[in-house]
C-alpha cells in the first residue's frame, strides 16, 4: 500500500471537504482503490486472485440470505466523516433505495453508519490496517456488523464477525478458523461456510 499525503496546511484549512473533493477527482489506476485515512489519501493495490475468490464466495452466500431491500456492492466508498476516514470495503450491504434516493451524485459516498454489513478480506500488505484502523473506524461509525476474513492471521486463516458496536468498540466478537461456519445474525439469519476459502 502506498500513501499520497495531502498538503497539511490546505487540509487543515478546508478539512474533510477538501479531502473528499481531492479523492473524487483522483485518476486512480485500473484495479486500484483510493481511501482516506488519517488526513491522507491512500492508494490500495489490486487484490490477489485468492482474495477475489473469497470475496466472490461471500457475495454468493450473502445473496442467499439477503434481507429485502438490501443490495451488495463491491466498489462503494463509505465515509466516517467525524474521523475523516473513507473506506472502500471489499463488500458492503446497504439499502438500495437509500443509495438511489439519498446519495444521487456520481461521486457521493454514504455514511458508513447506514451500512448493514461491511466485509474486508485481508491482503498481506494491508492485513494490519483491516484488523486495527478499520476495526476502530467501523466500530465508531457505527457499522452494525463487520466481517473480517483474515488469510494472514498469525494463528492461521480466520473469519471474525464483530457486532454490537457501542462507544466505538464492538461488544461481540466471534472468530472461527477457515473450514468452520460462522453464524450471521438477523436480519441475515444464516451460517456462512468458510471451507471453500483458499488459504
Amino acid at each position: 500500500m502506498s500513501a499520497a499525503p495531502v498538503e497539511p496546511s490546505r487540509a487543515s484549512y478546508e478539512g474533510w471537504d477538501y479531502l473528499v473533493r481531492t479523492w473524487q477527482e483522483l485518476d486512480v489506476p485500473e484495479g486500484w482503490r483510493a481511501e482516506i485515512e488519517e488526513g491522507q489519501i491512500v492508494l490500495v493495490p489490486p487484490p490477489a486472485p485468492k482474495h477475489n475468490v473469497i470475496a466472490e464466495d461471500v457475495q454468493r452466500a450473502l445473496y442467499r440470505c439477503l434481507p429485502d431491500g438490501q443490495s451488495i456492492y463491491q466498489t462503494l466508498g463509505v465515509n466516517i466523516a467525524p474521523l475523516e476516514k473513507l473506506y472502500i470495503p471489499d463488500l458492503v450491504v446497504i439499502e438500495r433505495a437509500l443509495l438511489a434516493d439519498t446519495y444521487p451524485g456520481d461521486n457521493a459516498s454514504p455514511d458508513a453508519a447506514v451500512a448493514l454489513l461491511v466485509v474486508e478480506v485481508t491482503s498481506e500488505s494491508n492485513a494490519r490496517d483491516d484488523r486495527t484502523k478499520k476495526l476502530w473506524g467501523y466500530a465508531h461509525a457505527p457499522v452494525p456488523l463487520y466481517l473480517l476474513i483474515d488469510r494472514w492471521h498469525e494463528g492461521g486463516p480466520t473469519t471474525t464477525l464483530f457486532s454490537e458496536p457501542s462507544g466505538g468498540v464492538y461488544q461481540s466478537c466471534v472468530q472461527v478458523p477457515f473450514g468452520k461456519p460462522i453464524a450471521l445474525p438477523e436480519p441475515f439469519g444464516a451460517e456462512l461456510e468458510t471451507h471453500s476459502f483458499p488459504h
